[in-house]
């Protein structure tokens, strides 16, 4: 199995703790114009820890809103708190996973877990959020990736950001419903979009340089910085027009003897259809057409979870 060092330090996070809003670790800024509210949202995964290296960073700076209201959510503390960096992979969440749990029969429900109680608790903030941008980061070393969902308007705005240049529209997981794609965001009806960002490998420092760029042009792009509250914020690296990945397929694990036919690590382009990529019982899981390429493979190889998903350029 391949395994990273973990290069980053563990944020410190107390300062933030109270935050403004009533919900611990959140915190609202408000500007001096009308505008959108946009929420930045870090350590939905507890040992996803470039997100709240940015966000920390973005406290410290004295960033305040040109505009609308700017919200700064550490999300899964409960997760983050338990991180041992012996077990790093063991700190993702406390009960469940908290980006499988936003539809809306789950977050109504009588179910009961850690992570359910924070999203009620977030819940009432999300519903009024227009603009939401989710920083998390991969198993594997993979270049960065925008996660736009379904809707043209998260690729409307994975074009806007910019960065990082490499746009998946994809459907979500088969497990249950992440946070971007919750009401309004997965709503066609509504202007309101979400983008999650995948930074990199989970506790390379390269990770936390992805995720500073990826808030900075967010906050840019969205008009955030236009008269004030610029600080050292930097906006000055170039950015490439950015490339779309369709998602055709998720391929959900079905029985416990799933294996990949090859250490794949992500963003593998398979020339040939027909090319096996792996088994999962008498299963046996091909590329379904030229050029498939296969987006975030697990080491999760858990039945009911997403072992890899299927894509292609467009």
């Amino acid at each position: 199995m391949t395994t990273y060092d973990i290069e980053m330090p563990l944020p410190d996070l107390g300062a933030y703790a109270k935050g403004n809003t009533g919900i611990p670790y959140v915190t609202t800024w408000q500007g001096p114009e009308p505008g959108p509210h946009a929420m930045i949202a870090a350590l939905v995964h507890g040992n996803e820890l470039c997100g709240a290296h940015a966000l920390a960073e973005l406290h410290q700076s004295g960033f305040r809103p040109a505009r609308g209201q700017v919200t700064l959510a550490f999300v899964n503390i409960a997760a983050f708190e338990r991180f041992d960096p012996a077990r790093p992979g063991e700190s993702r969440y406390v009960d469940e996973d908290f980006n499988r749990v936003w539809d809306l029969g789950t977050l109504d429900g009588d179910r009961r877990s850690s992570e359910l109680a924070r999203a009620r608790e977030l819940r009432p903030l999300l519903d009024r959020v227009d603009l939401l941008l989710d920083l998390h980061s991969m198993q594997h070393a993979t270049a960065p990736l925008a996660l736009a969902g379904p809707l043209d308007k998260g690729v409307d705005l994975g074009r806007r950001v910019g960065v990082p240049d490499l746009i998946v529209r994809d459907q979500g997981h088969a497990a249950g419903r992440r946070m971007r794609d919750y009401g309004q965001f997965g709503d066609p009806h509504s202007p309101a979009a979400a983008l999650l960002v995948e930074c990199g490998q989970h506790w390379a420092n390269s990770s936390i340089d992805v995720a500073r760029d990826t808030v900075h042009h967010f906050l840019a792009a969205n008009g955030y910085l236009a008269a004030r509250g610029l600080g050292d914020l930097d906006i000055s690296g170039s950015k490439s027009e950015p490339r779309v990945i369709e998602v055709t397929e998720a391929v959900t694990v079905s029985t416990s003897e799933f294996r990949f036919a090859d250490r794949f690590v992500g963003l593998e382009i398979l020339p040939e259809a027909g090319t096996v990529i792996a088994t999962d019982g008498s299963r046996v899981i091909r590329s379904p057409y030229p050029n498939c390429v296969l987006i975030m493979p697990s080491l999760r190889l858990v039945p009911g979870q997403t072992a890899v998903r299927l894509g292609r350029f467009v």
